[in-house]
């Protein structure tokens, strides 16, 4: 008998999306799941919906709750969880039809806490795969625990999100998502990653996040800079656990701060008075000596380090020259992501109705 997966899906005001996400489970080649659907008190039809889901599969377990948003829908779905293995589906996304069975299988073969696939960005007219590290065909990436740490301060290889991944249930049992914050993600995987000895990254892309219309410029508000906040917290984990990842997680603390800094700037309405690119610019200016040390090497961090400290239009204003002279052909493009135009036989794409 094989082992119980758990698939925990919060639901909260996704109709349009609903039966794309539940059916691309429903339909998964491994068949022994147990799915928990959570209605996050969600005002549209969407608690009608898994009821009807559950009455016609009897691997579906509904939750119906008040709102709390997706930390408290996952960790209500948490405290229903029974199988071996967990992994998170956000209700937008959908998987790819053998995605549980090949993490499954490679959690075997390797004797692994964690596994994780590549995605997809989903845009409505084509998809983006993210072939900066790896390809498609490169075999299996196996990471011992200070690897994987590594990988995940970087947020390159190993990404912050809790979707993607197959867990040992035992792993994340006992660690409840912080309630109240966006990027929740960012306060809770480095501190279920310090508890994993074998991590294995499969570079065929299984799962796709879908990727809404809305400008981030446009959708951002004051409450994205909880991703600081967590980055923040999880330093003060690394400075304790895992001292020579110091300089890393400083580099990282760095860039986020300063792109949030140019949102805040792009978006000036909502933060009229400053007060949160002042906290942002106080912030880097106290701890200069520290992100001097930890970006020391790396041109171009230090380049907008200093730019940002003298001024920090200067380095927004540095960024976007050198876009208009990369789109000039004058300086090389970045390595980017691949683009792919999966089409079905009558050439919609096929996440979209015909």
């Amino acid at each position: 008998m094989s082992e119980k997966v758990s698939v925990v899906v919060p639901v909260y005001k996704v109709e349009k999306y609903l039966n794309r996400c539940v059916n691309s489970i429903l339909n998964q080649t491994y068949t022994n799941l147990e799915i928990i659907l959570v209605n996050d008190g969600s005002p549209d039809y969407c608690g009608e919906m898994i009821d009807s889901y559950a009455a016609k599969d009897s691997r579906i377990i509904t939750v119906h709750k008040e709102n709390g948003g997706l930390s408290d829908a996952r960790n209500a779905g948490m405290e229903h969880v029974t199988g071996n293995y967990t992994m998170f589906v956000d209700s937008d996304d959908w998987l790819e039809v053998a995605m549980i069975e090949k993490l499954m299988n490679a959690i075997t073969k390797y004797q692994a806490d964690v596994v994780q696939s590549a995605f997809y960005y989903a845009y409505e007219e084509y998809l983006l795969y993210d072939n900066r590290y790896y390809s498609i065909k490169d075999s299996p990436v196996i990471l011992n625990n200070k690897s994987l740490m590594f990988e995940l301060v970087k947020n390159e290889k190993v990404k912050n999100f809790a979707w993607g991944k197959l867990y040992k249930t035992e792993l994340i049992k006992d660690l409840p998502f912080k309630k109240g914050v966006l990027f929740e993600d960012v306060f809770w995987a480095h501190i279920v990653m310090q508890r994993v000895n074998t991590y294995v990254i499969l570079h065929q892309p299984l799962y796709y996040y879908l990727q809404r219309k809305d400008s981030i410029v446009a959708m951002y508000t004051s409450r994205n800079l909880d991703i600081l906040r967590g980055l923040k917290v999880r330093h003060k984990f690394i400075e304790q656990y895992y001292p020579e990842l110091i300089n890393e997680s400083l580099k990282t603390i760095l860039r986020t701060s300063i792109i949030h800094y140019n949102f805040l700037l792009l978006n000036w309405k909502k933060d009229k008075l400053g007060l949160h690119k002042n906290e942002i610019y106080s912030y880097i200016k106290n701890n200069y000596i520290q992100f001097t040390m930890a970006v020391k090497g790396d041109k171009q961090v230090e380049k907008q380090l200093k730019l940002f400290i003298f001024h920090p239009y200067l380095n927004i204003s540095y960024l976007i020259f050198k876009r208009v002279l990369r789109r000039l052909n004058i300086l090389p493009r970045p390595l980017g992501m691949k683009r792919v135009q999966p089409l079905n036989t009558s050439g919609v794409p096929k996440w979209r109705k015909s």
